[in-house]
């Protein structure tokens, strides 16, 4: 019985030892493996330099298409009924055409009268011509009294001032005839017509609006500082979107601002604008080219936009095959092609990042390689 229990008490006393030495190993943390650190690859770049390029100075404006000058048709006879009207808005017209007809009845009879009258006048002249000559060549025998003389010499003057008074009046209706007929004073194009037929015009009515020679110019708009970059002479490149682009040359400076914008006009010659489809009225953007002026430039392709700035990364050379980038604020100025200004932020010796700067950081490491 002894033998037993001593059995059983070894036996309990193995477990329990073995169970705390289960229990050591199982509450052991085991050992954590190495991490090796992973470096970031570096990126092949190529390398430029800041470019010293002539750019166009070009001052942009907007303005509005308008004729160069119009000139009013008017009527120049009264009390006479149009009967005949022969151009609409929109027709193409040469000097001395004819645009409209008034009636000239009474205008014919009043010709025919005086010329009855002239003729008239004309005779008596003729009589009291001769009368005179007579009467002063037998002046010296005394057949007639110098009264009697006079009196002849004055009809004589008379008959004359009758004659000259009749000829005035025929041609003032022959003038009054040739202004039935409604003449173009220009070549253009008609652009308003208040002419109706049956109608009975006044001296100095308009009956029709002509666009002088078909020109147009372009009115631009521009403020006091710009007007004194501006003179004649200056090529003018104006575009109306989804019509055409015309080129022209500045005519003429306004010679005041308005008081309200403080902005003045600028006159610019459009040659054959009417050929490309402009119209009076259209508003139109331009742009005046003042010449040109060198400045350092970048492909845009070289420069990264970031909130709303622009950076370049300048390549700062190490001993190793690698580099460093250093980002860079830059500040753009014009625009030429794929090529912009570049106001400040680099110097002309910056050997910069060509392309890809949207993939750099500050402090990047990169590769440079050859193009």
């Amino acid at each position: 019985m002894s033998n037993i229990k001593s059995a059983s008490v070894l036996a309990g006393a193995a477990f329990l030892i073995g169970g705390s030495v289960a229990l050591v190993h199982s509450t052991e943390t085991p050992a954590p493996k190495a991490i090796n650190p992973v470096s970031r690859p570096a990126l092949n770049v190529t390398a430029i330099q800041p470019v010293l390029r002539d750019i166009p100075l070009i001052l942009p404006a907007n303005g509005s298409i308008a004729a160069w000058q119009e000139a009013i048709v008017g009527a120049e006879v009264s009390d006479l009924r149009l009967k005949e009207v022969r151009v609409q808005v929109g027709d193409s017209v040469r000097k001395g055409q004819v645009l409209a007809v008034f009636a000239d009845d009474s205008v014919l009879t009043d010709i025919a009268q005086d010329k009855a009258t002239l003729a008239e006048a004309e005779a008596n002249f003729t009589e009291a011509r001769m009368n005179a000559g007579r009467a002063q060549q037998v002046a010296s025998s005394g057949a007639l009294s110098r009264q009697q003389i006079d009196q002849y010499l004055t009809g004589e003057k008379t008959a004359k001032a009758k004659t000259d008074a009749a000829k005035a009046r025929l041609n003032s209706q022959l003038l009054r005839h040739r202004h039935t007929r409604v003449i173009a004073s220009d070549d253009g194009i008609i652009s308003s017509r208040s002419a109706t037929l049956g109608a009975v015009a006044t001296p100095g009515q308009e009956l029709f609006r002509l666009l002088r020679q078909n020109r147009l110019e372009w009115r631009a708009e521009v403020t006091a500082a710009e007007m004194v970059r501006l003179k004649p002479g200056l090529t003018v490149s104006v575009v109306i979107p989804n019509v055409a682009t015309v080129n022209g040359t500045v005519r003429s400076l306004a010679p005041t601002l308005d008081a309200q914008s403080r902005n003045g006009l600028i006159y610019v010659d459009l040659p054959n604008a009417a050929a490309h489809g402009l119209r009076a009225g259209m508003f139109a953007q331009g742009e005046f080219h003042l010449g040109s002026e060198p400045a350092l430039t970048l492909p845009q392709q070289s420069l990264s936009l970031r909130e709303g700035f622009s950076y370049v990364f300048k390549i700062s050379k190490h001993s190793t095959d690698q580099a460093q980038v250093t980002q860079l604020k830059v500040q753009l100025g014009r625009r030429m092609g794929d090529y912009l200004e570049i106001i400040s932020g680099i110097q002309p010796e910056d050997e910069l990042v060509a392309s890809g700067a949207a993939f750099l950081a500050d402090g990047d490491s990169v590769r440079v390689v050859q193009p």
